[in-house]
C-alpha cells in the first residue's frame, strides 16, 4: 500500500499539481467547501430548516460584525429567522450532491454512445451523432426547463417535491451528454484503428471486450478533463432552474433558491441574504474551473 502512494504521489500528474500553486490552491478551496457542505449536520451551528429551532423574533438579522448582529448567526439570518451560514452548508450540500449525480449520469449516457458510435460507425454512427448534434443546437438550460417540465406536467402536483431531485439530475444530465459522446466518439476513432486493437481482432476477441477492457481506459483522459469542467456547468444550471423556481423544493434549498430568496430583499438594505449564497456559488464553480483546466494541461502531453 504504501509503494502504491509513493508511485502516485510521484506521478507525472502530482508533480504537475505540486508544482501549480493555482491548482493547489483550488483543491484546498474545494476540500474545504465539501467538508462544509457533506459534514453540515455536524459543522452547522443550527438546522435552519427545523422549524421548532427557528426563530422569527431573529429574521433579517445582520452579519456579526455590523451593528445589530450577534455571534449566534454569523452571516445573520433570512426573512424567516434562519440563521444563513448554516443554510449555506446545507444547501451547498444539495447543489453539488444534484451536480456530481448529474455528471456521473451523463457521463455513463455520452461515454457509452460515442463508444458505440466510434467503434460501430456506418449508420448508427450517423444516426447517434446528428441527434447529437440537434440537441447542441440548443442551450443546454432550455434542454433541461424542457425536460423538467415535461416530468413535472406528467405527475400530479403533490409529487413534484418528492421528484424534484431525480428530476433535476436527469434534466441536466440528459442536457449535457452530447459532449462527453463526441469527446469519446474523436478519440475512439483514433484508437480503433492502433496496432492493440487490430491483434485483439485477429485473435478472436469480442467486440465489446474490445470497447470496454481495451479502447475505454485510453479515451477516458479527455473524459475526465470534461466532467471536472461538466460538474461547474451542472452545479450552475443547477443555480439557475431553482433560481426561476422549477428546482429542488423550498424544504430542501439548494444555492440557487437561497439566491432566488435573497433577491426579494437586495434593495431593502438586507443585502447578506443574496450576496454570500451568491458568494459561495462563485467560489465552488470558481475552484471546479481552476482544477479543470490544471488537470487539462496535466493530461495534455504536448504541454509537459
Amino acid at each position: 500500500m504504501r509503494a502504491v502512494l509513493t508511485r502516485w504521489w510521484d506521478s507525472d500528474v502530482m508533480w504537475s499539481w505540486r508544482h501549480t500553486p493555482v491548482a493547489v490552491c483550488a483543491t484546498v478551496l474545494f476540500v474545504l467547501l465539501m467538508v462544509g457542505s457533506l459534514g453540515a449536520g455536524w459543522i452547522a451551528p443550527h438546522n435552519p430548516f427545523d422549524l421548532a429551532s427557528v426563530n422569527l423574533i431573529d429574521a433579517l438579522l445582520p452579519p456579526a460584525w455590523e451593528e445589530g448582529g450577534t455571534r449566534n448567526y454569523l452571516l445573520g439570518t433570512d426573512s424567516q429567522g434562519r440563521d444563513l451560514y448554516s443554510a449555506l452548508l446545507y444547501g451547498t450540500r444539495v447543489s453539488v450532491l444534484i451536480g456530481l449525480a448529474a455528471v456521473v449520469l451523463s457521463m455513463l449516457i455520452g461515454v457509452g454512445l460515442g463508444l458505440l458510435s466510434g467503434y460501430a460507425g456506418g449508420r448508427l454512427d450517423a444516426f447517434i451523432m446528428r441527434v447529437a448534434d440537434v440537441q447542441l443546437s440548443f442551450p443546454a438550460i432550455l434542454i433541461a426547463l424542457l425536460i423538467d417540465g415535461v416530468a413535472r406536467a406528467a405527475v400530479p402536483a403533490g409529487q413534484h417535491d418528492s421528484i424534484a431531485f431525480p428530476v433535476l439530475v436527469g434534466a441536466i444530465a440528459l442536457a449535457g451528454w452530447p459532449q462527453y459522446a463526441r469527446t469519446v466518439r474523436g478519440s475512439t476513432l483514433v484508437e480503433k484503428n492502433r496496432e492493440y486493437v487490430q491483434a485483439a481482432r485477429v485473435i478472436g476477441v469480442p467486440s465489446l471486450v474490445i470497447m470496454f477492457r481495451h479502447v475505454l481506459p485510453n479515451v477516458m483522459g479527455p473524459v475526465m478533463v470534461l466532467a471536472t469542467v461538466h460538474l461547474a456547468t451542472a452545479i450552475i444550471t443547477e443555480a439557475t432552474l431553482s433560481f426561476l423556481g422549477v428546482g429542488v423544493p423550498p424544504t430542501s434549498p439548494s444555492l440557487g433558491t437561497l439566491i432566488r430568496v435573497g433577491n426579494d430583499f437586495l434593495f431593502s438594505g438586507e443585502w447578506w441574504i443574496t450576496i454570500f449564497p451568491g458568494a459561495a456559488l462563485v467560489l465552488l464553480v470558481l475552484s471546479v474551473n481552476l482544477l479543470g483546466d490544471w488537470l487539462r494541461d496535466a493530461l495534455n502531453p504536448r504541454l509537459n
